[in-house]
């Protein structure tokens, strides 16, 4: 018989990708090994051994909200969430994304592709585009330049029409990402009545939103009581003590919005 993974991962590590993706069974298996480190294999009816394994888990997903919706069981979530760590998009960390793509072409060229550079202009627009899908298109648009450019130098031409048309690619898919998460807190604060410590506070502490959104939903609050933050800490249904708290978070975390701009 063979060693599964686990099983070879003993005294180590594993990383399990998109675990939001897991059914409830498959959560369910997950969870009672993390439980007991008991390894059973397929056909037996006891538990052949017992490893120590430590268990890494990522996901683009909002577990949370899957949790609420029924389609993440609560107690596995906490039984991973022991250490939290939160990685921006790529949109947000453009410093990276000229390094990986020099990472991608060392890459590809050691796997036998021709050995190519960007122009330029066509490095601009790679640096510009928003990539949506992360890494992973990043890294699968390097490869497809590689394969098609007949010539040593990938051009601007050379890029696909989504690269070239950056303008509204790089800009109006994060603002409206960005809107749609607003959108929903904003109505969790106006129209159901939560408090901004329950609504947004945790999940920014969590990181599971960005710096933008909470000044996003706070410009909309600011728009609604034309500059007043004593109006919006009540829209947002705070107690008068709140107040403080709440620009003294706002001033820290850079989410303070000039109050003249809506006036």
């Amino acid at each position: 018989d063979k060693p599964g993974k686990l099983e070879i991962a003993d005294n180590g590590t594993v990383f399990l990708d998109e675990i939001g993706e897991m059914t409830l069974r498959m959560q369910g298996i997950l969870l009672r090994f993390l439980e007991s480190g008991e390894l059973q294999k397929v056909g037996t009816d006891r538990p052949s051994r017992t490893v120590n394994v430590r268990v890494i888990g990522a996901t683009n997903r909002s577990l949370r909200e899957m949790i609420a919706d029924g389609r993440f069981r609560e107690d596995l979530f906490y039984r991973l969430n022991v250490i939290h760590l939160w990685i921006p998009p790529l949109r947000e960390r453009k410093d990276d994304i000229g390094p990986m793509i020099d990472h991608f072409l060392r890459i590809f060229t050691r796997k036998g592709y021709s050995a190519r550079k960007f122009a330029p202009e066509a490095h601009k627009a790679m640096l510009d585009y928003s990539w949506p899908g992360n890494v992973r298109e990043l890294e699968n648009a390097v490869e497809q330049l590689m394969v098609r450019t007949q010539t040593e130098v990938i051009r601007f031409e050379d890029l696909p029409e989504e690269l070239r048309s950056k303008g509204h690619a790089s800009v109006q898919p994060r603002r409206e990402r960005r809107r749609t998460m607003a959108d929903d807190l904003y109505k969790r604060l106006t129209e159901d009545q939560q408090s901004f410590w329950a609504a947004v506070y945790p999940l920014y502490i969590q990181r599971e939103i960005t710096r933008d959104t909470v000044r996003e939903v706070v410009r909309r609050g600011l728009e609604q009581a034309r500059g007043n933050y004593r109006i919006v800490a009540k829209l947002f249904n705070m107690e008068p003590q709140d107040y403080k708290r709440f620009l003294n978070f706002l001033r820290k975390h850079n989410c303070q919005l000039p109050f003249s701009d809506f006036r």
